[in-house]
């Protein structure tokens, strides 16, 4: 049924767009592209599972636990990489070739940890109820998923656009330096800014965890690269563009399954975001300013 099938792609789209989210608010604030987030949404998901595995505690714990721990892993990978390179002017290609390391040993160091095999969440994480309204069923899981993105990316915009360090974090974004004249903590608000975005990719990955049920050490590649057209779609660096690229794909992707068939998932959600990036290069909301330094 279509209308089954529009709750499934919401509810994956709002997963796409808060991975997404992060990446978006890395390269907006510090103009980096991190390419271990994906290792870092991986991490996400291992770390709630295996707290809640040895701790009991129930999913809403664990929530938190993901977004703090994967901050904290944020942003040591911005005081021992990134931080370095800005000091010394690195070209942007130094920071992407520094993150695929960082990346390479997060997954090794999970994968040493956990095995390969794929591992789950513990059993009764999620309750099998479901909200049925005519012929649509949304579980407990694909309602928390909707709910909690929704949340989080609402929170993130209304600080962006109405609180002075939203106000200081778009200063940063035109230009570091500009905004180290008038008195904005640079490098603190860099830090922030790598905690915020890695928290975020740590929830999305506690949501795919449950939503594939399965955790795999290389479980963010894949998401990597979802995230990457999700923010060239949306126009790099723009918060509004990194919603509805995600919203995207995941409609294109769930619908192509439904419509075309499993094997055509990713050539038909990729085939469309390329015909759109041919009518608009720059993204949905992007913009073709340089960034000042």
């Amino acid at each position: 049924m279509l209308d089954q099938q529009l709750v499934n792609a919401l509810s994956l789209g709002c997963v796409y767009a808060l991975f997404a989210l992060g990446f978006t608010l890395i390269f907006g604030v510090l103009g980096v592209i991190n390419l271990s987030h994906g290792a870092v949404f991986m991490v996400g998901a291992y770390a709630a599972a295996e707290f809640m595995r040895v701790s009991g505690m129930p999913l809403w714990v664990g929530l938190p636990f993901a977004f703090v721990f994967c901050g904290v892993v944020g942003f040591v990978i911005d005081v021992l990489v990134l931080k370095p390179l800005r000091k010394r002017n690195a070209p942007h290609l130094i920071p992407m070739i520094a993150t695929i390391g960082v990346a390479i040993i997060l997954n090794n160091g999970i994968q040493g940890i956990f095995g390969a095999e794929n591992l789950r969440f513990p059993p009764g994480t999620i309750p099998d109820d479901a909200l049925v309204i005519g012929s649509i069923h949304v579980t407990v899981l694909e309602l928390g998923i909707v709910l909690s993105s929704f949340v989080l990316m609402g929170v993130l915009m209304l600080s962006l656009q109405r609180t002075q360090l939203g106000r200081a974090l778009r200063a940063i974004a035109e230009s570091p330096k500009a905004a180290y004249l008038v008195g904005v903590n640079v490098e603190g608000l860099f830090y922030l800014t790598s905690f915020v975005a890695a928290g975020l990719g740590g929830v999305a990955g506690v949501l795919i965890g449950l939503y594939s049920n399965a955790l795999f050490p290389l479980m963010g590649q894949p998401m990597l690269e979802k995230g990457i057209a999700v923010i060239i779609l949306g126009g790099m660096g723009d918060i509004r563009g990194a919603l509805l690229g995600g919203l995207f794909l995941g409609f294109a992707e769930v619908l192509s399954v439904a419509y075309v068939g499993s094997n055509m998932r990713d050539a038909v959600a990729f085939g469309l975001l390329f015909l759109v990036l041919l009518v608009r290069p720059k993204g949905l909301f992007g913009s073709l300013k340089e960034r000042k330094v």
